[in-house]
């Protein structure tokens, strides 16, 4: 009997660790893949210039500059309003109806298309609020697709913040806000930072919401104002390999945009972890 239960085991645990390898092949298989293809054009004009002859030649700045445009503006508005609702509804909202409610549509908003989003910052940001066809619109759109992700991870997060802590902090007089600011933020902030690393990732590489909001076909200039439209590295991307023109000169451009798109979010990945690490660190000094 025990022997059958070391073997059963042993195939699940060899089960397991078959299909973990295989996802971590599959990730490198893909990023093998854009690299071999993609890393011929790879140089300093590249990623420097200015794109020319219908985006078949020169480099791809605009689109660097635009899509990190995007990305620092949607955290800016996403990852303090997806913060605070997240403490709002763990630390001020009772058990409820209510609660559960919000919960639910929180849920249901990160299933949406990310299209329905690109409609709906049109239609408000774009032209109710004539922001027109800009960095500000682009932003704030792909901040509404964000929240999702950063409420709830920074509920889980705050979730694990042992309830032993705010009683010992009310015990010694502080306040709920002192004791959030103090207490329980500090040690959430960590695994609050795994939400920031999902929505950064997610927005770099989204083609529909800016398609309607705020990126351009062919723009080679950098932006000076929050209310310049941008090219960015998805719809580039995109451009490049459905325009139909000259599409042999196209392929390697399109294979390099990818290439440096997924650098871009590997590099953000990596300063989102090591600071998560930092943070993590100077909690448990502290």
């Amino acid at each position: 009997m025990a022997s059958k239960k070391r073997i059963q085991q042993a195939i699940a645990f060899g089960l397991f660790r078959f299909v973990s390898l295989s996802v971590v092949g599959i990730l490198f298989a893909i990023l093998f893949f854009i690299m071999i293809r993609g890393i011929g054009v790879i140089n300093w004009t590249f990623i420097s210039a200015m794109p020319e002859d219908g985006m078949t030649a020169g480099g791809i700045l605009p689109a660097i500059v635009g899509t990190l445009c995007l990305m620092f503006g949607s955290m800016l508005f996403a990852f303090p309003v997806g913060v605070m609702s997240a403490i709002y509804i763990n630390e001020y909202m009772k058990d409820s109806k209510l609660k559960r409610f919000v919960s639910m549509m929180t849920d249901n908003l990160a299933g949406v298309p990310s299209i329905v989003f690109g409609l709906f910052g049109m239609a408000l940001f774009v032209n109710k609020l004539g922001f027109g066809d800009s960095i500000l619109a682009g932003s704030l759109t792909l901040g509404i697709l964000s929240l999702p992700v950063i409420i709830r991870t920074t509920e889980e997060a705050i979730k694990t913040v042992d309830d032993s802590l705010r009683i010992g902090s009310y015990a010694l007089g502080a306040t709920k806000l002192q004791t959030i600011r103090r207490v329980v933020l500090p040690i959430a902030f960590p695994n609050i930072m795994t939400g920031l690393i999902l929505s950064m990732s997610r927005v770099s590489g989204e083609t529909a919401p800016i398609l309607f909001t705020v990126a351009a076909y062919f723009l080679p200039k950098l932006p000076t104002s929050w209310h310049d439209q941008v090219m960015a590295l998805p719809y580039h991307l995109y451009v490049l390999t459905t325009s139909g023109t000259n599409m042999e000169a196209a392929r390697p451009m399109a294979y390099g945009t990818a290439f440096v798109l997924i650098v871009i979010v590997l590099l953000f990945n990596l300063l989102a972890n090591l600071l998560r690490r930092y943070f993590g660190k100077k909690v448990k000094m502290n």
